[in-house]
C-alpha cells in the first residue's frame, strides 16, 4: 500500500514537471500551433513564434537564419533560437503619429559586404520626413551608419511617412514614401511626397532614372501619384517592382510600378473623402495608370510577398498582402499580370497584420501590429 502511495506521488511530481516544461519547450519552437487551417488551395497551421514586440513594421532575414525586426516607436530587434535580441547603433529616429522606424531589407551581397537598410522618420525645426540610411550589421551592433536620402520638405503633419523598400535584381534600391496627408504633393516632379525612389545600392542616382537631367524635377522619383504606399514586392519571373497602396475610404491599390508612371492621387481615386463626396474627376483619366485591383470597401493593406517555395506547392506564383483594418492575410491568385481570385486567410484570428513575407525555407511569416506584437510563421 505504502509503494503504491509513494509511486502515486511520484507520478504526480512527475506530471507536475513535465508540465512546468512545457512553456519552455514551446517558446523554443513557437509558443502555440493552431488546428490545421484548410484554405481553397492548402492546408497550414498558425505558429505563434514570439511576442513583446512594440508595434513591430517590417523584417528581413538573415543567412544564419536571424531575422530582423523593426519596431516603429525606434527599436531594432533580431530573433534567433527562440529569443530576441536588441540590436543598438541606430540613428536618431522620430517616432510620432504614423511615423518611426519603418522597412528593412539587407543587401543582396550580405554576406560579403553586411550591409542592412532601413527608411524612418526625421524632424527639424519644420516637422518631419521620411530618410533613407544603411549600416554594417556586426554582431547585435549597426556600426559605419550613414544616412543615404532624406526629404527635403519637411511638414508638420504625423501620418502617411510610407515607406517600404525592396531590392531589384539589377540591384537597384526602390522606396516609397507617402503623401505626408498634403494629397497635392503626390503630383509634384519636384516633391519626393506621394512617390517611388529609386537609388543605387550607395544612395546614389541611377542616370536611367525616368526624370534624371530633368530641369526642376528630382531625379530619384521613379513614379508618383501614389497616396500611401506600404506594400512593395518584386516579381520574382519578371523583376517588376508592384506595390499597393492605402485609399482614403476605399481605393485601396495594387500597382505595377512603371519608370515615370503617375498613378494618379488625387487626381482620380476609387476612394471618397472621409466626410463623403468623390476625389478628383473620377476613377480614370488620360494619363493615368489604372490600378490591376483596388479595394473598396478598404482593407488597409500592408506588407506584401510573392510566394515561391516548396511548402505550399500550391501557392506558387500568388501574392500575399496583409491587411490592418481588414485584420486578415490576403491571397492573390494571378495569372501572368491579372488578378484572378481572391481569398481571404486569418480574418480576425491574429488582429492587424502589418508585414507578410516569404522565409528563405518557404514559411510565410507575419507581423501583427500591436503594442505586444507578434511573430508568426505558417507552417504545411
Amino acid at each position: 500500500m505504502r509503494r503504491g502511495k509513494r509511486s502515486l506521488r511520484i507520478g504526480i511530481l512527475l506530471s507536475i514537471l513535465v508540465l512546468s516544461l512545457v512553456p519552455a519547450m514551446i517558446g523554443a519552437q513557437g509558443r502555440s500551433a493552431s488546428d490545421r487551417i484548410t484554405s481553397d488551395q492548402a492546408s497550414f497551421r498558425l505558429v505563434q513564434v514570439t511576442d513583446g514586440l512594440r508595434n513591430p513594421w517590417g523584417m528581413a532575414f538573415l543567412p544564419d537564419g536571424g531575422i530582423l525586426i523593426t519596431e516603429r516607436p525606434g527599436r531594432l530587434r533580431i530573433w534567433q533560437g527562440g529569443s530576441l535580441s536588441t540590436v543598438s547603433g541606430l540613428p536618431e529616429i522620430y517616432a510620432s503619429g504614423q511615423g518611426g522606424l519603418l522597412d528593412i531589407a539587407v543587401h543582396p551581397d550580405f554576406e560579403k559586404n553586411r550591409w542592412v537598410y532601413f527608411t524612418y522618420s526625421v524632424s527639424d525645426s519644420g516637422g518631419s520626413a521620411t530618410a533613407l540610411y544603411r549600416a554594417r550589421l556586426e554582431g547585435t551592433a549597426l556600426r559605419g551608419g550613414e544616412e543615404l536620402y532624406r526629404m527635403t520638405r519637411f511638414t508638420g503633419t504625423r501620418v502617411h511617412f510610407g515607406s517600404r523598400i525592396a531590392f531589384a535584381p539589377d540591384g537597384s534600391l526602390y522606396m516609397s514614401i507617402g503623401d505626408r496627408g498634403d494629397r497635392s504633393r503626390a503630383q509634384r516632379l519636384d516633391d519626393a511626397a506621394g512617390s517611388t525612389l529609386r537609388f543605387n545600392d550607395d544612395g546614389s542616382i541611377p542616370d536611367d532614372n525616368p526624370f534624371a537631367g530633368r530641369r526642376g524635377v528630382l531625379p530619384e522619383i521613379y513614379s508618383y501619384g501614389h497616396r500611401n504606399a506600404q506594400g512593395m514586392a518584386v516579381h520574382p519571373e519578371t523583376g517588376r517592382v508592384w506595390q499597393h497602396e492605402h485609399g482614403p475610404r476605399g481605393g485601396d491599390e495594387v500597382n505595377i510600378v512603371k519608370p515615370g508612371a503617375n498613378y494618379g492621387w488625387p487626381t482620380v481615386s476609387f476612394g471618397e473623402e472621409y466626410r463623403g463626396g468623390s476625389i478628383g474627376v473620377g476613377t480614370e483619366a488620360p494619363g493615368i495608370e489604372a490600378p490591376l485591383i483596388h479595394w473598396t470597401p478598404s482593407i488597409a493593406p500592408s506588407g506584401m510577398s510573392f510566394y515561391t517555395g516548396d511548402l505550399f506547392p500550391e501557392w506558387k506564383g500568388d501574392l500575399f498582402v496583409g491587411a490592418l483594418a481588414g485584420k486578415h492575410l490576403r491571397r492573390l491568385e494571378l495569372s501572368g499580370e491579372r488578378v484572378i481570385a481572391q481569398e481571404i486567410l486569418l480574418s480576425d484570428e491574429i488582429g492587424r497584420i502589418r508585414d507578410v513575407r516569404q522565409g528563405p525555407e518557404g514559411h510565410l511569416w507575419i507581423l501583427t501590429d500591436a503594442s505586444n506584437g507578434g511573430l508568426y510563421r505558417l507552417d504545411p
